[in-house]
């Protein structure tokens, strides 16, 4: 069954009333998933925060280098989205998980308590470390830079994970109080293996 929610509290503008750059990314991403995640539609209201937003994004989740893997990146969004009540992030970024480590199990694992769910003792390491960021950021010490270090991320990667933890900390914040409502597909992706 297909909701017929609005997927916003606010304006949604019309693909072709977007300026150029907008209507080409988001047209990009359709082709690529076969259909527009609500958060483009949404975000494009204010194009020159849609542009400041998924650069960030970009920057931070489909960048190369470090040891973070992207599903490593999105279980860590999973999971602080999870702690942050936004239902959009945990359906959207939870359906790339299950793709992203081909594990049909672990978004739901994560997003509900994910010192139980069936990943790595570094997968855990890392977790704990992005919910203390979330929840507590004023209490990051030197001890938890040693446990990730103990765990094999360097530096770079203790960044990325804080980073990651705070971008959606505000995007949590702003899918909450725009009301923005996960697409239907991301329900069902990842969960039965392509065969």
């Amino acid at each position: 069954m297909m909701s017929a929610s609005p997927i916003s509290r606010f304006p949604v503008p019309e693909i072709q009333d977007l300026p150029d750059d907008i209507r080409s990314q988001i047209l990009a991403v359709q082709e690529k998933a076969g259909f527009v995640p609500n958060v483009f539609l949404a975000l494009a209201h204010r194009p020159a925060e849609f542009r400041a937003f998924f650069a960030y994004h970009d920057a931070l989740m489909l960048k190369d280098s470090g040891s973070l893997t992207k599903a490593d990146r999105e279980m860590i969004v999973t999971a602080t989205s999870a702690k942050n009540d936004c239902l959009y992030c945990v359906v959207a970024h939870g359906a790339l998980l299950r793709i992203y480590a081909k594990n049909p199990l672990v978004a739901d694992q994560v997003a509900v308590n994910h010192r139980k769910a069936d990943i790595t003792p570094r997968q855990k390491t890392m977790l704990d470390f992005a919910v203390k960021v979330c929840l507590d950021s004023a209490s990051v010490s030197e001890a938890d830079h040693a446990t990730l270090h103990a765990h094999g991320f360097d530096d770079e990667d203790v960044w990325d994970i804080a980073a990651i933890t705070a971008f959606f900390g505000m995007s949590n914040r702003i899918a909450n109080a725009v009301g923005m409502r996960p697409n239907d597909e991301f329900y069902l992706m990842g969960r039965v293996p392509r065969g």
